[in-house]
């Protein structure tokens, strides 16, 4: 039986991305929140909109490339990687459960005016990034306009 673990997701930064080394290799980590909002309409007609928090995990040279970029709060970003989940216990001896999306893929996006939106593709090892042709997106298809007057924070 074949199984898949893939998730996309075009959402908002919600705080600076926070860098560290791990304690157990040494590898460099980037961790951020990634707000994704839906709208629909409630029982009785009224259109509502919900917000959803993602813990956005990199490692190794994504990032570097997520540093290198100036990547902050606030800016669209499209990202493609797997869930995991992970334990721990806290000071208070509580245990603690956490779900993760581990970045593969990332693109930032913004408005066309800017002139293209760098991508990163981790199995790609010759580069660390590349400018897609004629400064489209690499996503255009999916990607919704969005003037960004309506972000969560």
């Amino acid at each position: 039986m074949a199984y898949l673990n893939k998730v996309m997701l075009i959402g908002n930064i919600g705080k600076d991305p926070v860098f560290r080394m791990s304690q157990t290799g040494g590898r460099k980590l980037v961790s951020f929140s990634l707000a994704t909002s839906r709208r629909y309409r409630d029982n009785n007609g009224e259109q509502k909109e919900q917000t959803d928090w993602h813990n956005i995990v990199g490692w190794g040279k994504i990032a570097d490339i997520i540093e290198q970029l100036g990547v902050h709060k606030g800016m669209s970003l499209y990202v493609e990687g797997s869930l995991s989940n992970r334990s721990w216990t806290d000071q208070n001896g509580q245990k603690r459960y956490t779900t993760e999306v581990n970045m593969d893929t990332f693109q930032l996006l913004g408005p066309r005016s800017q002139g293209g939106n760098p991508t990163y593709n981790q199995s790609n090892a010759s580069s660390n990034y590349n400018q897609p042709q004629g400064g489209a997106p690499a996503y255009e298809a999916s990607i919704p306009e969005d003037d960004g007057s309506d972000l969560p924070f």
